[in-house]
């Protein structure tokens, strides 16, 4: 199984005890209602984890944008914008800078650039201010909640928890001896879990397996995904080509990330490419000028046909930085990923969601209310009549 790789550190489980106390009083404050969590009429969503490392957090926001949009509802997204340089609620539009609002809503809103997206620390507030038209979109149908499955001051009507499928939840430890943020039983709060970044062909004994391992209740769901490669992106050449990743077979790659898990994609993209070469920092990693200059000086090595690999996340960052060569510049391209479900549960984790927002969304709520108001308004013409007919 896949957690004989998970590293404990256990020389630090003492400190994990003491970290766990903590955490579990947080928890009991909430669960006798000591600690208030917020509930609200627009449908709320919410998609994190109980561990730190890469889930795979914002492709599974993307998949549910492209879903709801689908659904011609109104979609906002709310981050705390992790690593930003500013404060308070913002409300993103085409020309907000990355640094205002962090790289993953900056990438969001330049995908999707129809819906809403907005940064707030405090949750509460800013559901509050998308919700009580404080903005030019307040009329929002459905709020998604990126990176809060752990903040209980809102209490969403789905919460969906993400568990790497390379480091399930089961087999780690408490922080820091492993990387829990939380103890296991707070995956009990989830409605939804979908194990991520599942290979294609995994095995039905796998999925029946680590079914039983996860040990859900039966209001939970339990889901299995996987990730997906588009074509490569230029990232400042406008005027170069897409590139499709079967035509990488006799090319040099350096593979660039600042990101949690950069694992699956090296272990994914190593069989398509003629030699890959990971240069990887961490998590939202800021590029600095040596950094760009070890980034310039080691593909300048590299033997051709060579270019450089680098995820959206990332590239979102480097737009920003000078000191990048005109080299490595027509050579950058990022690569976009999205998710699929394992197992033909496309159709049952769709209906899940459409149905919950369908139900709750403002929208659905004020045609029914004018269905209801036209009813009111036809049967008092038609008692009118009725009178006028007698009286007549």
């Amino acid at each position: 199984m896949e957690g004989d790789f998970i590293k404990i550190n256990k020389w630090l489980t003492p400190l994990s005890w003491f970290y766990g106390i903590g955490v579990r009083f947080r928890n009991f404050l909430f669960d006798v209602e000591l600690r208030k969590s917020r509930t609200f009429k627009t449908p709320v969503i919410a998609v994190g984890n109980i561990t730190v490392g890469g889930t795979g957090k914002t492709p599974h926001v993307e998949y549910l944008i492209r879903l709801l949009l689908q659904e011609q509802m109104k979609v906002a997204v709310l981050s705390r914008g992790y690593k930003r340089k500013s404060h308070g609620f913002i409300i993103a539009d085409k020309n907000t800078d990355m640094h205002d609002i962090g790289d993953e809503p900056f990438q969001m809103k330049h995908k999707f650039p129809d819906i809403t997206v907005a940064v707030d620390k405090k949750r509460v507030q800013g559901i509050l201010k998308l919700t009580n038209g404080d903005t030019k979109d307040s009329n929002i149908d459905v709020i998604l909640l990126d990176d809060a499955f752990q903040h209980r001051q809102v209490k969403p009507g789905i919460n969906i928890l993400l568990v790497d499928y390379h480091r399930l939840v089961i087999y780690d430890e408490l922080l820091p001896a492993g990387r829990l943020r939380e103890p296991l039983r707070g995956k009990d709060r989830a409605d939804i879990v979908i194990i991520t970044k599942c290979p294609k062909d995994l095995k039905p004994m796998e999925f029946r397996v680590i079914t039983k391992a996860m040990s859900l209740y039966p209001y939970q769901q339990l889901f299995f995904s996987t990730i997906n490669y588009e074509e490569l992106q230029p990232v400042f050449s406008a005027k170069s080509k897409v590139i499709h990743l079967s035509q990488l077979s006799n090319t040099n790659v350096l593979l660039l990330s600042g990101i949690a898990s950069p694992r699956q994609m090296i272990e994914d993209l190593t069989p398509l490419v003629k030699s890959l070469t990971p240069l990887t920092f961490g998590d939202h990693h800021d590029f600095s000028e040596k950094d760009i200059s070890q980034l310039n000086a080691l593909f300048e090595q590299m033997p051709t046909p060579k270019i450089i690999v680098t995820t959206e996340k990332d590239a979102a960052r480097l737009m920003t930085v000078n000191a990048i060569s005109n080299e490595v510049r027509q050579a950058l391209y990022q690569l976009p990923i999205n998710i699929s479900f394992l197992q033909e549960q496309t159709n049952a984790f769709n209906q899940s969601i459409t149905s919950y927002v369908n139900k709750n969304a403002r929208k659905k709520i004020s045609k029914m209310k004018e269905e209801q108001r036209k009813k009111t308004t036809q049967s008092s013409e038609t008692h009118s009549r009725i009178i006028t007919f007698k009286n007549y």
